[in-house]
């Protein structure tokens, strides 16, 4: 059905650079014709409604209930009431906007807004703003309280200017965004699921081997630690600080980064990502380079993605930041050390405490992580079995996980192009079915995936009075 969007017969000039054309019978007016701030008083019983940047407006217990900077005093807190627009005033240039799915109370950091006109649909005004805030029209538009910190009040979002489309128009729009929004998070939930179940298997193969080895006949011996169980006879079990040396990177300030340089390696990047936004011009030490096929595990992130072992496989070196250790100085052969990482990271996970959903272990409490050793000439056998064993199951993870990326992409095009009026959605829309699935869908990665030197800065709701 998306093949039958066609543009609008006729454009005009928005006059401004982040809107381009607009159809012509559209207006462009300031936000605060449209929008007023809202000043609920709390009732006894609200509970604390967040503002997360995917745009998710709901109340806190239903997304987690760790990670958050608390309020001693809740000083200044305002109601929020479903169906408002809420504006994270520290996190909209990050997209932290959105419709309340939630009666509730919120920080006084928070801008809560109603329609000033009858006929203003705030789903789509959540839309446009958070495509201003993709673009960099938002943050270009906040004065700063301190370096990396803007902060969007009422009047400045107030003189944003936005498009107008009719208030009928407008609910076409969302419609359409609703719709197309459930088919993608189904389609990625289903994909998500695909590279869940592959990577267990994975997991499992590679767990076996450095853990009981290629024989399904020798014997084993108790290795004396719980989570391990019986080992092969002739193996060693000794602690990761007796294998190696983890060299810590560099918590790098703003004041150090260049607009070119050597990059700087956050965990994103192990993981994929080709965003290497930050370099830095240093003579720093060698020791805190990465090059292609050094060995790094990653102390702080995700669970069960952006934490554990990784190999850098880029042509270029990059320092390391300060959530990811460099191993040097190893004792046992590269490719199975890397895999013998793998295989403790769900129990490394499991000792490990962190903020905001991520997981974070520090460098005495990995060396004291204790691992079963293959002797020397089985170490080689054993990485180039687990290599031909997974192989095939790395190369659908893989692509699989490209699959999700350019899904979302495209959904990220597909709403810039219907809020900004580059795509005419109303026929479409008009004949779309009721949406039975209003799970929201991950646009670009979802909180879960917020890059760890902004992680700690993700949640700034609950403000200490």
């Amino acid at each position: 059905m998306i093949d039958g969007l066609r543009p609008y017969p006729e454009m005009k000039p928005s006059g401004l650079p982040w809107l381009g054309e607009v159809p012509a019978h559209w207006d462009v007016l300031r936000a605060k014709r449209l929008l007023k701030a809202t000043e609920i008083p709390v009732r006894p019983d609200d509970e604390i409604v967040t503002c997360f940047r995917d745009g998710q407006v709901t109340l806190r217990k239903n997304r987690r209930s760790n990670g958050f900077m608390i309020a001693l005093l809740e000083q200044g807190y305002q109601g929020v009431r479903t169906g408002q627009l809420v504006v994270h005033s520290m996190d909209a240039f990050a997209g932290a906007i959105g419709i309340s799915d939630s009666d509730g109370k919120c920080t006084p950091e928070y801008i809560v807004c109603e329609s000033r006109v009858d006929d203003a649909v705030l789903g789509y005004y959540s839309w446009v703003l958070r495509q201003a805030a993709r673009t960099g029209y938002i943050l270009a538009s906040c004065p700063a309280v301190r370096e990396r910190a803007p902060r969007l009040r009422y009047p400045d979002l107030g003189e944003l200017r936005v498009p107008v489309p009719s208030s009928d128009e407008q609910r076409l729009i969302v419609r359409f965004l609703d719709w197309h929004g459930a088919q993608t998070a189904k389609m990625i939930r289903a994909k998500k699921r695909i590279v869940a179940l592959l990577n267990e298997e994975k997991q499992a193969i590679i767990h076996r081997a450095v853990t009981r080895g290629l024989d399904p006949n020798v014997k084993l011996k108790p290795s004396g630690i719980p989570w391990l169980g019986d080992v092969p006879e002739g193996w060693e079990v000794t602690k990761l600080k007796h294998l190696t040396r983890f060299q810590n990177g560099l918590a790098f300030k703003p004041s150090d980064w260049s607009s070119s340089g050597t990059p700087i390696i956050r965990i994103q990047n192990l993981n994929g990502s080709d965003d290497f936004n930050f370099t830095i011009k240093s003579d720093l030490p060698d020791l805190l380079l990465i090059k292609k096929g050094d060995l790094m595990f990653a102390w702080s992130g995700n669970r069960g993605t952006s934490f554990g072992s990784f190999i850098w496989d880029r042509d270029f070196n990059g320092y390391l930041n300060q959530h990811i250790f460099k191993l040097t100085d190893y004792k046992v052969h590269g490719k199975y050390f890397y895999y013998l990482l793998q295989a403790v990271t769900k129990h490394v996970e499991d000792e490990s405490h962190g903020i905001i959903g991520l997981v974070h272990i520090t460098k005495p409490e990995l060396g004291s992580v204790s691992v079963p050793v293959a002797p020397p000439d089985e170490q080689n056998a054993i990485a180039t079995w687990i290599d031909g064993q997974t192989s095939a199951l790395a190369a659908i993870i893989q692509r699989t996980t490209r699959e999700i990326a350019l899904i979302q992409e495209f959904r990220t095009r597909l709403i810039a192009d219907v809020v900004t009026g580059k795509l005419d959605v109303r026929v479409l829309a008009n004949a779309l079915p009721e949406i039975t699935d209003d799970r929201p869908v991950e646009e670009a990665g979802g909180d879960e995936d917020l890059d760890e030197q902004d992680a700690t800065d993700a949640e700034n709701e609950e403000v200490a009075a």
